[in-house]
């Protein structure tokens, strides 16, 4: 059945009666100024004018060892101050207590706003499985460990408060932020967190161009790949200081999740890469070591990088041992599992003062392929999946559900099978034809987005409001005809060239809705007497040809919905251009005037505070894209399944993204 509009969350649940109604007849056999803007989280110390992000953080009163927490029950209310602390009992023998683990300014954990989670505090226990098809890789185990300096409850970026760190201050003319860490905060092996960890990080990795020969353009004023890098100030053991020579509000929504970058880019264990730094040790006795890496003499500083586990390195083997601030960390690897156990020093509690997480361990498991992925999962043999699951496979999911399972529906944190022309190419009939806005504003045109949401999405998703989705195929025609695109005897249209015009659409399997979405794409476009193509490729090779422009046409997904990452498929429509833009012009093609106004926006959004951006975003990027069509998003507000074991707790609702109970991982618990 064909719906025309998505719109409100009552028209989302009568469509899930539907689907579940259908699902059951297919069972039955059917078919630099003053300091202003202070924030912490919490913490009884606080910061003088600090408003509370995060209410409930204090020292600890009671560091006494305690059971584990009773089952279920409504947390306590967000201002109330733990008295007592508790432990998992698997961490009972443990040689240091948990008051000495614990840090003074430990964080309750605020992941979740109450809106998009109903908290319940949760029982210790359990391992929580996981799937994957990519060696060394499983994104969900990776959210779910990733902690950033700064956190933005829910992924919303409505607000940053706290999180590694304890709290900040940003001046009033946004170029200063003055921050203060947790005391007490510990490494996963025990030895204190200070700002000698983001000393050293800062001067002895950052700043050393034998370490890092290109500095980070984010780090730089403005983020800009040809400004200034930041001024580090150490204060004291736990304040430190970061100054740009520019306005850079945009630089605490980077801190708390743009690009997933964690707390590994400013904060590193210095206690043990000392051990693997010429400033530190002398190159003759880190000789064996160097050889026993594998690397030439005097090579140290590719023994440290190996040694130098990052956040994305955390589901790779060479992670065992590293100390980290994670909630679980990798203890075991195999050919086929990874395992990951509960850090004894992680530092979040509930508001009931029980260490997190709750669950004891995560173990990964690897598979073939995404097919395999699916298998395991409707046989009940996953606890948690969100990565691979797709609206495609829903109906499979709910048929099964009784394997111990359920398939829910969240808000997907992307725009998932956007449609992408390179309009940066060296091909110059191509780049003739696709830069001309009327040709893609007639495949937009030519998209039937009813029948895209009712047969690859099940009715979950809407149309995109913010760029035209009329479905007029005549029109489509006339601006085709308008460019002079005439129609050969065979009925395909001609390029420039006098040639058949050809639109060769290479995608990976990155999700599952990708292949589906193709395939009905080019029967779409094919009615305008295009010759399109469909090619599946690996991964790997599609992320290598889109880096080196040799991609013309693809479909994959934009981060539309979490609009302060930035990510507006910049890299995939233009890849020469977004290299000259990122690289200060030294490399790539210069991009037309049109796309170089939109990277100005893109960089004013970058560096406004979360407010200022926000309006950016949708009164200039969004408009642009919208006039321009640089990339065409078909859809927005689409549902992700999240497939979690029926017992598990703490998931948040169909209000929530699906990635930021991931997000939240550390609260998640298995109930009774």
């Amino acid at each position: 059945m064909r719906k025309k509009k998505h719109r409100s969350l009552a028209l989302l649940c009568a469509a899930a009666l539907i689907l579940s109604a259908a699902l059951s007849a297919c069972e039955s056999g059917g078919g630099g100024g003053a300091e202003i803007g202070a924030i912490n989280d919490g913490s009884q110390e606080g910061n003088a004018g600090g408003t509370n992000a995060n209410a409930g953080d204090a020292k600890p009163e009671n560091g006494a060892d305690a059971a584990a927490p009773a089952d279920g029950g409504a947390a306590p209310a967000e201002d109330a101050k733990p008295t007592a602390f508790q432990q998992s009992p698997g961490l009972g023998s443990f040689a240091v207590p948990l008051k000495d683990r614990l840090p003074e300014d430990y964080k309750i954990t605020n992941e979740m706003p109450s809106s998009l989670l109903n908290y319940e505090i949760g029982t210790y226990g359990g391992t929580l499985r996981t799937v994957t098809s990519v060696v060394d890789w499983d994104a969900d185990v990776f959210i779910m460990n990733d902690e950033a300096l700064l956190n933005t409850p829910g992924l919303l970026g409505e607000e940053v408060t706290g999180n590694v760190l304890k709290s900040y201050e940003m001046s009033s003319d946004e170029k200063s932020f003055t921050f203060h860490m947790r005391k007490g905060l510990k490494w996963s092996d025990g030895q204190p967190v200070t700002t000698e960890d983001v000393r050293f990080t800062v001067e002895d990795v950052l700043m050393n161009k034998e370490l890092t020969p290109i500095f980070p353009a984010w780090l730089n004023g403005g983020g800009d790949p040809n400004g200034k890098p930041f001024a580090f100030e150490l204060i004291d053991e736990y304040t430190f200081k970061l100054s740009f020579d520019q306005p850079y509000g945009g630089f605490l929504l980077s801190l708390a999740v743009q690009g997933w970058r964690g707390y590994t880019d400013l904060l590193k264990p210095a206690h043990f890469l000392k051990n693997y730094h010429t400033k530190y040790t002398e190159l003759a006795k880190l000789e064996p070591e160097i050889k026993k890496a594998g690397f030439k003499k005097g090579e140290w500083v590719n023994l440290f990088n190996d040694v130098d586990v990052t956040n994305w390195d955390l589901t790779k083997p060479r992670a065992i041992g590293f100390p980290v601030l994670y909630p679980w960390m990798m203890t075991k690897k195999t050919n086929t599992t990874a395992t990951f156990e509960r850090n004894p020093y992680y530092f979040k509690v509930d508001s009931a003062g029980n260490q997190l997480p709750y669950i004891d361990k995560i173990q990964s498991t690897l598979v073939q392929d995404i097919e395999m992925v699916t298998l395991k999962t409707i046989a009940g043999e996953v606890d948690f999946s969100r990565e691979s699951a797709s609206l495609v496979k829903m109906p499979l999911y709910r048929e099964n559900e009784s394997k111990g399972f359920k398939a829910l529906l969240s808000n997907l944190h992307v725009s998932p099978t956007d449609i992408f022309l390179n309009l940066s190419s060296s091909d110059k009939n191509w780049s003739q034809v696709v830069n001309d806005v009327r040709f893609r504003k007639a495949l937009s045109l030519a998209l039937d987005r009813d029948e895209i949401i009712d047969s690859i999405y099940y009715g979950f998703a809407e149309k995109n409001s913010w760029q035209d989705s009329t479905y007029n195929v005549d029109e489509a025609n006339k601006l085709l005809d308008e460019m002079g695109m005439k129609k050969g005897s065979d009925g395909f249209r001609a390029g420039p060239d006098g040639k058949k015009f050809t639109i060769p659409l290479e995608v990976g399997a990155q999700a599952p809705d990708i292949v589906p979405m193709t395939e009905l794409v080019v029967e779409m476009w094919k009615q305008l007497g295009l010759d399109v193509t469909m090619k599946k490729i690996d991964g790997t090779l599609w992320g290598k040809r889109n880096e080196a422009n040799e991609l013309k046409a693809t479909i994959i997904w934009a981060a539309d919905p979490m609009w302060y990452y930035g990510d507006w498929g910049q890299g995939i429509w233009g890849p020469a251009w977004n290299l000259y833009n990122t690289s200060g012009g030294k490399k790539g093609v210069k991009p037309p005037d049109d796309v170089a106004a939109f990277y100005q926006s893109l960089a004013k959004a970058n560096v406004a505070n979360p407010k200022d951006a926000k309006a950016i975003v949708d009164n200039e990027i969004k408009k642009a894209l919208g006039d321009k069509f640089y990339f065409i998003v078909p859809l927005q507000n689409v549902k992700q399944p999240l497939i979690v074991n029926a017992k598990l707790r703490n998931v948040g609702n169909e209000n929530a993204l699906a990635v930021a109970t991931d997000y939240a991982g550390e609260q998640l618990f298995f109930g009774k």
